[in-house]
């Protein structure tokens, strides 16, 4: 009954009245789609691969944009032989209630290069689709990122006032080592979706106050208000992606006989955040380190 109010972090927006839409849950929408965009939770992906396989036509493309490296071997699982396609979403979205939604970070949408051209078919004025040969490396930067997801969510911070300050910025430093020495040990490049390699990051991360946010300024674009989607999940009492996240990358740390302490520690505080289910803990860098 609200439409959709769609806002940028520049100012831009774009609204659509709900005779526009055509929004539904019976699956046999599904029946005339040519492209299928599954972002539901990791934990629901067999779920809706098992609709889509039931409805959707046998030549659909399906791309997965969701958090996570694992969602595309478990919808082509479940999905035989039809094309499925990995992306990486490198912006945040907040659902402001109301039917608005508000994406307060920068960045393009990747999607992995296929014959069809998927990326170029789905790029729109504003929100642009880019073709990736190595969409795996690039799930993995994104998933080396995204560990910040739990810090955001356990010191109930907006983005940018998190990364404004230097005790936030280190705690994240020493979880990414954690994390790059994991993917080194079993030899994956993580892709950077910004001009900085993934490398770098980490003492980019430990730099001071006025020369990290001179280069955090030019290099990406972050609303004051933006808040990580386990935020969210914590905050409306919902189970987060915390399996999926840090906890792939300890399933990897463990094949690899890597440890990955900080990381161990920050999982058991989201899922006693969960537990309690007050939301989220609002935790100094102290606490959490423990």
């Amino acid at each position: 009954r609200f439409g959709l109010l769609l806002t940028d972090y520049d100012g831009s927006e774009r609204k659509l009245r709900a005779g526009q839409l055509a929004l539904s849950e019976d699956p046999m929408i599904f029946h005339s789609a040519g492209i299928v965009l599954v972002t539901v939770k990791s934990a629901d992906t067999a779920a809706v691969a098992d609709r889509i396989a039931q409805h959707a036509p046998e030549d659909a493309v399906i791309v997965s944009l969701q958090n996570g490296v694992g969602n595309v071997a478990a919808l082509r699982e479940r999905l035989g032989g039809r094309r499925v396609l990995a992306g990486m979403v490198p912006f945040n979205v907040i659902a402001m209630g109301e039917g608005r939604f508000h994406r307060s970070t920068s960045g393009d949408i990747h999607i992995g290069a296929d014959a069809g051209n998927t990326a170029a078919a789905l790029s729109v004025p504003g929100l642009a689709m880019r073709p990736s040969a190595d969409i795996t490396g690039v799930q993995w930067g994104k998933l080396i990122i995204n560990l910040n997801n739990a810090l955001s969510a356990l010191s109930d911070m907006p983005l940018a006032a998190q990364l404004a300050n230097r005790e936030w910025r280190k705690l994240f430093a020493d979880q990414m080592e954690e994390g790059l020495a994991v993917l080194k040990a079993a030899g994956i490049t993580p892709v950077s979706a910004t001009p900085i390699p993934m490398n770098w990051t980490p003492t980019l991360l430990r730099l001071p106050d006025m020369i990290f946010n001179a280069i955090l300024g030019r290099t990406m674009k972050i609303d004051p208000e933006a808040r990580s989607s386990m935020w969210q999940d914590l905050k409306q009492g919902r189970k987060t992606e915390i399996d999926y996240l840090q906890g792939a990358v300890i399933a990897l740390a463990e094949q690899n006989h890597v440890g990955v302490p900080l990381m161990r520690r920050i999982v058991a505080l989201i899922r006693e955040a969960e537990a309690v289910g007050n939301g989220p803990p609002h935790l100094t860098p102290q606490q959490i380190r423990g």
